[in-house]
């Protein structure tokens, strides 16, 4: 069973800023968080809650609720960027 993807608007906004290539490599890996939210490569933050995953230069962090089975993308950006 998937889970139900939200998007903040402020990551929304941010994803339009990135170029083509990265832009459908990033959409298609926040995508497939849906069908599974905790993917080899994601990591756990330590100073707040969520979690990260990196595509490219490009970074996503993210909240899961297991209860309500959902996965909220809370910021998208360049990894320089991203934690700021």
């Amino acid at each position: 069973m998937s889970y139900q993807l939200f998007i903040h608007r402020s990551a929304e906004k941010a994803l339009t800023a990135i170029p083509k290539d990265d832009h459908d490599a990033v959409m298609n890996a926040i995508v497939e968080l849906a069908n599974n939210p905790r993917p080899h490569r994601c990591k756990k933050l330590v100073d707040r809650d969520g979690w990260r995953i990196r595509v490219g230069s490009y970074g996503v962090i993210y909240e899961i609720d297991d209860s309500r089975r959902t996965v909220t993308i809370v910021k998208v950006g360049h990894r320089r960027d991203i934690y700021l």
